[in-house]
């Protein structure tokens, strides 16, 4: 069974080594879907969301809310933050996938490959 949970974190960044409007520094309201892949047990539950979400508080959201990300991720690009999170949870809950939105229409998509 594929259990998501949603969030959201407001944080800024700058796009180092990038020639575009993003090298310059500028905030996003970012959205996270956190994936984890679990059998369902004797009480019909998979993962349970409240013990997600305090995961994911705990492990990425306490960092990144309202931070500049370069101060916590060297070149945070939506593909390195994606990277950054896997670290951070992998060993805490069975991770499947972690999507990284930057605006409602672009976001990447990492299952540990």
């Amino acid at each position: 069974m594929l259990v998501t949970k949603v969030f959201s974190f407001d944080g800024a960044h700058k796009l180092l080594n990038y020639n575009g409007k993003c090298e310059n520094l500028h905030g996003h309201t970012w959205t996270l879907h956190v994936t984890v892949d679990a059998k369902v047990d004797e009480s019909g539950i998979a993962f349970d969301f409240a013990e997600l979400k305090k995961i994911v508080e705990d492990n990425v959201l306490d960092v990144l809310d309202h931070s500049y990300i370069n101060e916590v991720i060297e070149h945070p690009s939506a593909e390195n933050i994606a990277l950054w999170m896997w670290g951070r949870l992998e060993g805490t809950i069975p991770i499947f996938e972690v999507k990284v939105f930057e605006t409602p229409t672009s976001f990447v998509t990492y299952r540990g490959d």
